[in-house]
């Protein structure tokens, strides 16, 4: 028998509904691209939560896709939302961390 993992301490952490923040900003050219993904479960006990929300960027996977995207300002992005809230497939995508958004919450 597979051992499962055991579900959080916290009520706060089980599954649930997700907000999955996209955060776009100009670059260099004034170009309009994704500065970070990230995903947090909603919490669904009452009172005020804070969550801090690591964020990332998918990369290019070669160094000429890279060159590429600088000079055409187009930068790899998900076009699926589900792909930054479920995980799955994430394994195989080249991403890296770009910082944190804190995200507070006030349940009823």
């Amino acid at each position: 028998p597979a051992l499962l993992p055991s579900p959080p301490s916290d009520p706060c952490f089980l599954a649930g509904p997700q907000i999955v923040l996209s955060v776009y900003g100009p670059d260099f050219f004034g170009h309009d691209v994704v500065r970070g993904y990230g995903a947090v479960h909603v919490p669904f006990v009452p009172g005020r939560h804070k969550r801090t929300i690591a964020m990332f960027v998918p990369e290019s996977t070669s160094r000429l896709q890279q060159l590429t995207s600088w000079f055409t300002g187009r930068r790899p992005e998900f076009t699926d939302p589900k792909v930054v809230a479920q995980g799955e497939g994430r394994e195989v995508t080249r991403v890296r961390s770009q910082g944190f958004v804190t995200v507070s919450f006030n349940v009823m």
